[in-house]
């Protein structure tokens, strides 16, 4: 087993460059099943979710061929089978994205349910209410297995119930072959949805009005080789921002889109960061002790629920008492257990958790529950006094590239370490 042990209370220095963004990548990935050809990936982030998406490929019949450490070409002339197995979707929740690309190829999908990060009931009703909008029909199989048939998508409109990011990205994906048009309304507005409309367009799609809450896709006979560069990632950013912020340093962060971080930048501004917008980077300092604040979570424009346990870190430590209200999952306030253990003060009903501000934070031995909740470990370990033990990092190379080269080239102590596994059994 391999943990990260960070020596904390040190203040972050310098200069770190975002990686292309994970939620786009997966979902451009199983998007290029749609194309016939060779497209060129740039700016995919080194992170095991890609790695697994590209096994699935694999396994489909892509030709995969590595330019660099981050660019990729994939020759999908090949592809041949329809289905994806228990053993490759139970580790990441996008898996289902292939149910859309597959469909949109072969009229066929065959796709285990997905895994991922556990923040209790996400059903996938609406994916299966846009796929069978355009005329699929779904049948479950053994196994956890869903097939997802049609002889030829017809486009139609689809209301999504609610605001869901992932059957947004699913419901594109089928349409974009489909006969006719499709209009998608209560659409998820995410700069990766926009991402995979740019990418599909560039292969020759006709995607229509991606950033708003309705979606005209025009479906098109063949889609054709791309090159294709991802944005990068706002979620990485923001989680650089707050660990700046937390550790009361000073960072320049590389390669961002200030406007993707519009609603994490208003926030931390309003607990006492400063932060300079350039064209194509932030810097955050903090200047003086942080200030209380209340956060609720929402969907795109919206602060990310993918920001929620790392800006609790920042509330754990600011002056008075903050709020933190989630409003997208249910069930992911579990990491606050392990913030705890490191002298954090709150309470959590529901969705909803009430931080009282402490002076410091105190290291201790805690597990990385998710991968969000697993970078907020990072970032308490960072803040606090003494060196803290994170086990299951597993979790956190899901999303994150090269964490603990960036983290050491600001400054910060951290190591990753292996512990024999007959010591692991042994303490447990």
């Amino acid at each position: 087993m391999e943990k990260f042990l960070i020596c904390g209370g040190k203040r972050l220095y310098g200069e770190v460059e975002i990686s292309g963004a994970k939620n786009a990548a997966v979902a451009i990935l199983p998007a290029t099943v749609l194309i016939d050809g060779v497209c060129r990936i740039e700016n995919i982030p080194n992170i095991s979710d890609v790695s697994i998406t590209l096994k699935i490929l694999k396994y489909l019949g892509s030709q995969i061929r590595y330019l660099n450490k981050n660019t990729i070409e994939i020759d999908n002339r090949s592809l041949g089978l329809h289905d994806v197995p228990h053993d490759l979707a139970r580790h990441m929740r996008a898996s289902y994205y292939f149910i859309g690309s597959l469909l949109g190829r072969f009229g066929i999908a065959r796709v285990s349910m997905p895994g991922g990060c556990n923040f209790g009931v996400r059903p996938i009703d609406q994916h299966l209410k846009a796929f069978t909008s355009l005329g699929a029909t779904v049948s479950p199989m053994e196994n956890g297995m869903i097939e997802v048939v049609c002889d030829r998508l017809v486009g139609n409109s689809i209301y999504l119930d609610v605001v869901s990011v992932g059957a947004t990205v699913n419901a594109i994906l089928a349409a974009v072959k489909s006969r006719g048009v499709t209009i998608i309304e209560n659409a998820a507005k995410e700069p990766h949805i926009v991402d995979l409309a740019n990418f599909l367009n560039s292969a020759g799609a006709d995607i229509r009005g991606a950033g708003t809450d309705v979606i005209k896709v025009c479906g098109v006979d063949l889609l054709y080789t791309t090159t294709y560069s991802i944005i990068p990632d706002q979620i990485e950013a923001g989680t650089y921002m707050a660990t700046a912020a937390a550790t009361g340093g000073d960072v320049l962060i590389r390669n961002v889109i200030p406007k993707h971080l519009e609603s994490i930048t208003a926030k931390l501004q309003e607990m006492g960061v400063d932060i300079e917008e350039y064209d194509e980077a932030v810097r955050v300092s903090r200047p003086n002790q942080l200030l209380h604040c209340n956060i609720k979570t929402m969907p795109h424009p919206g602060f990310p629920t993918d920001m929620q346990p790392q800006v609790s870190v920042l509330l754990s430590i600011a002056q008075g008492t903050s709020i933190l209200t989630e409003s997208v999952w249910d069930n992911r306030f579990r990491y606050v257990d392990e913030l705890r253990r490191m002298g954090v003060q709150a309470q959590v009903d529901g969705k909803v958790a009430v931080f009282q501000g402490i002076d410091f934070l105190t290291a201790a031995p805690v597990k990385a529950t998710d991968l969000r909740g697993g970078i907020a470990m990072v970032i308490a370990g960072l803040a606090a006094r003494g060196v803290t033990e994170i086990e299951d990092i597993h979790h956190i190379e899901r999303g994150y590239e090269n964490i603990v080269e960036k983290l050491t080239n600001l400054g910060a102590d951290i190591k990753r370490i292996s512990v024999p596994d007959h010591i692991v059994s042994h303490a447990l």
